[in-house]
């Protein structure tokens, strides 16, 4: 068994900071979405990966995987937010097993309309704090952790 390479004091310091990110930043984007859309960050994003799809419509079991998401949380996002008239569920038509999820037109505005938001809040939050090279160093710091974690690029496909 190799011995534990520790975490000297500048790698311990960056990872306490991206661990302090990670709790924060998700918190401060639900209550954003909350307060605006009544909406969780979980289903914004999913009615956004809906919005980007042909047709706006996914399989449900690709859309848990782009989204991350176990198929029981993904289903009962859906749920709601089929309930609110913004996704409709049907048979796939090409197989006839499993479902796909679609962005209805409602939806879509829905969207939208909750959008300019987000984008504030991602900007307050994220952004703003940012000069313009700490941004292109984000953009390749998460590249490549990305690499890392989602090497068959299914979460977070190359972007140009």
């Amino acid at each position: 068994m190799s011995e534990t390479q520790w975490l000297d004091d500048d790698e311990q310091r960056a990872w306490r900071r991206l661990a302090t990110v990670m709790t924060l930043l998700p918190a401060a984007l639900d209550a954003q979405l909350q307060r605006d859309a009544m909406l969780t960050h979980f289903a914004y994003f999913t009615l956004a990966m809906l919005s980007e799809a042909p047709g706006r419509a996914l399989r449900m079991s690709e859309l848990a995987a782009r989204s991350s998401s176990s198929p029981s949380r993904l289903s009962h996002t859906v749920a709601r937010l089929e309930s609110r008239g913004w996704v409709r569920r049907q048979r796939a038509t090409e197989d006839g097993r499993g479902q796909v999820a679609e962005l209805t037109d409602e939806g879509y505005r829905a969207l939208v309309a909750t959008a300019p938001g987000h984008v504030a809040a991602v900007r307050e939050n994220v952004l703003d704090a940012l000069t313009r090279t700490q941004v292109d160093q984000l953009n390749e710091i998460c590249a490549a952790l990305l690499t890392k974690l989602d090497p068959d690029g299914i979460l977070a496909p190359p972007m140009p």
